[in-house]
């Protein structure tokens, strides 16, 4: 598995979805994501980061509250916003990088 740095350093958009197992909003994002990565394909890659497992990846961005997307792109944060994000806005907020 490479690490957390080197996947968001890829030319193509990095959906990273940092989630928590007792979060019931985050429970709702699998299936969004699920729907998001069948529509893109291999124009997106999608990872989810367990805040609980991986405090220093979240503590480094500031995640305060689960689910938080962030989009990044050679490493750059291009997006991201907290809460349930419907599966059409993901898909338009990926499409433009």
């Amino acid at each position: 598995m490479n690490s957390f740095r080197e996947v968001i350093q890829s030319d193509k958009p990095v959906l990273v979805d940092f989630t928590a197992t007792w979060c019931g909003p985050c429970k709702m994002m699998a299936p969004i994501l699920h729907d998001v990565k069948n529509a893109m394909g291999d124009k997106v890659t999608i990872i989810k980061i367990d805040v609980d497992k991986n405090p220093e990846v979240s503590g480094q961005f500031q995640v305060q509250s689960v689910p938080t997307l962030i989009v990044f792109q050679k490493g750059e944060v291009k997006w991201r916003q907290s809460g349930v994000v419907p599966a059409k806005q993901l898909q338009e907020v990926l499409s433009k990088f």
